[in-house]
């Protein structure tokens, strides 16, 4: 059980546990690797040490209260995933296309990716990508939609800004490899169908414009 493993462990681990434990049901993610602007590189987190010690333990406890924590070592992400699917975050319609846009960008960069399995990009590349795949109205963003969207997206550690502050002209960032947990490839299969879909509407609609004039 559980709470015999927990029992065995120090004081300072108890506390650890709490802490981890806590943070996931904050942040969803967490990642082996993350970038020190202070100090200009990347560096491994402490946190993901820590959790991979605590795994079994972590992980049993959750699954009795209906959550499902995992760990790909691979690419280095702790995931914890409600099993009822309850518990889901609700964005906006600017910061889901952000978001799938920054997976399709790192789908195309990811064999670049090194071994933290980040890929870098900036704000700027990001938007131009959304414009070029018809993503937003009228061709324009506000200042606030593109900084709401990638603090949400770095609160649960799927984007990193490089810089010690967000600036509101634009951001260097690093995609992480949880955005691969986030939006799956068939999410992008999906994604690009939806597009597809939306420019043909489009093409009719202006179609049946030019008709009634």
């Amino acid at each position: 059980m559980w709470n015999e493993d927990f029992e065995k462990l120090s004081s300072y681990e108890k506390g650890e546990f709490r802490r981890l434990s806590n943070y996931l049901l904050s942040h969803t993610y967490l990642v082996r690797y993350e970038y020190q602007s202070s100090q200009q590189m990347t560096m491994p987190s402490s946190d993901y040490m820590m959790i991979s010690r605590l795994f079994s333990v972590m992980q049993e406890y959750f699954s009795v209260t209906g959550w499902k924590l995992e760990k790909d070592d691979n690419y280095g992400v702790v995931s914890l995933i409600n099993i009822y699917d309850h518990n889901r975050l609700r964005v906006d319609r600017f910061t889901t296309l952000f978001l799938y846009t920054c997976r399709l960008i790192y789908e195309e960069h990811r064999e670049e990716s090194g071994q933290f399995h980040t890929v870098r990009t900036d704000t700027q590349t990001i938007v131009e990508k959304m414009r070029m795949l018809g993503l937003l109205e009228k061709g324009k963003t506000s200042q606030k939609e593109r900084l709401d969207a990638q603090r949400t997206l770095a609160h649960y550690n799927v984007l990193q800004k490089m810089d010690s502050t967000w600036s509101n002209e634009g951001n260097q960032l690093l995609i992480l490899p949880s955005i691969l947990s986030m939006v799956s490839n068939q999410g992008i299969n999906d994604m690009m169908i939806e597009l597809e879909e939306m420019k043909n509407n489009e093409i009719q609609d202006n179609d049946k414009r030019e008709e009634s004039v």
